[in-house]
């Protein structure tokens, strides 16, 4: 049997050695509950941990993940926990965030069949669909499909702020913003799209592309 995953017990264990060196209550403070500032909507890719490129330590932000970061009105999941953080949590910041080179939606800009996972992907397909004039210009393919990402990141923002829970939190003029930014995995940046909703009255959109 592979047994390479009893290395991650072996790095738990050195992990909580490590911060009760270096903070003897950081266990005890975290047994009294969460007040995170953000939420982060983010892909399930391995190579972008929302709590390492951001900086932030353990009860600082909540946190949910999906194949290509997407904000799907039917799906319950990402729902609930858009639910728990805006309305129990009361975080004040919502964070859509993609990343270049993404598997999802680079697979969205093909034509083959990948199995279960299409029926997902017809939610990016929509994005490439309302832009394709745009994306078909681009002749360069690397370049469309940061592009496609960029405005795909962008959808998810108008998306998020159309449900009822975040309408809903702005009728009731609690502090709630939401924000749209792309993660390079090749050099580590987050870029800031530009693109960010502060009030249900807010509805006009600045994109900032460099």
């Amino acid at each position: 049997m592979e047994k390479s995953y009893l290395q991650l017990l072996e790095n738990n264990k050195a992990w909580v050695v490590q911060q009760k060196y270096n903070d003897p209550d950081f266990f005890k403070r975290l047994t009294l509950g969460q007040s995170p500032q953000y939420l982060w909507i983010g892909c399930s890719d391995s190579r972008v941990p929302a709590s390492q490129i951001t900086g932030t330590r353990p009860g600082e932000m909540f946190d949910h993940r999906n194949i290509a970061n997407m904000v799907v009105h039917s799906d319950m999941s990402m729902l609930s926990v858009l639910s728990y953080a805006v309305e129990i949590l009361k975080v004040k910041h919502i964070i859509v965030c993609g990343h270049y080179g993404c598997g999802g939606v680079l697979a969205a800009m093909s034509n083959k069949q990948y199995g279960l996972i299409d029926n997902w992907l017809r939610h990016i397909k929509d994005v490439y669909r309302y832009h394709h004039a745009e994306l078909d210009a681009i002749a360069d393919e690397e370049e469309r499909g940061r592009r496609f990402v960029e405005l795909n990141v962008i959808e998810q923002v108008h998306d998020l702020r159309k449900t009822s829970i975040v309408q809903n939190a702005w009728k009731n003029e609690q502090p709630l913003h939401i924000h749209g930014w792309v993660y390079d995995v090749k050099d580590g940046i987050i870029k800031d799209l530009g693109t960010t909703f502060t009030c249900a009255k807010d509805l006009h959109t600045v994109y900032q592309f460099d």
